[in-house]
């Protein structure tokens, strides 16, 4: 099992910046990817930022490329994503997610929060 506790959200100005940030415990040994995924109010649940648990392996959204930075501290076991020149259209609920091997996302967190105001 892997428990994961997500943090960061908030409330932010269009064109400010937040950090999220994923605190995975149990069987972290186990993980193979970690990711960011999104969902807005009325919308299906979207890929932001995955990388991979044990290299440098990044992998980002369209929406997210050159605005978003996903990074891992690996002394914490905790994965964030930081998020620059914010829009009103990145407003959804955060949720980071642990897969045990490729494009299998098994565990989840409980969602984090995120509102751009304009």
């Amino acid at each position: 099992q892997v428990q994961l506790v997500e943090s960061g959200g908030g409330l932010v100005q269009a064109g400010g910046s937040l950090r999220l940030s994923c605190a995975a415990s149990g069987r972290t040994s186990s993980i193979y990817a970690m990711a960011w995924f999104r969902q807005a109010p009325g919308k299906e649940r979207e890929f932001v930022a995955r990388r991979i648990w044990s290299s440098i392996g990044t992998y980002y959204a369209d929406s997210a490329k050159g605005r978003f930075t996903i990074s891992r501290d690996n002394a914490k076991n905790t994965v964030y994503l930081q998020m620059n020149s914010l829009s009103p259209e990145d407003t959804a609920v955060y949720y980071c997610a642990a897969a045990l091997r490729p494009a299998a996302y098994t565990y989840w967190g409980q969602g984090t929060q995120v509102t751009v105001s304009s």
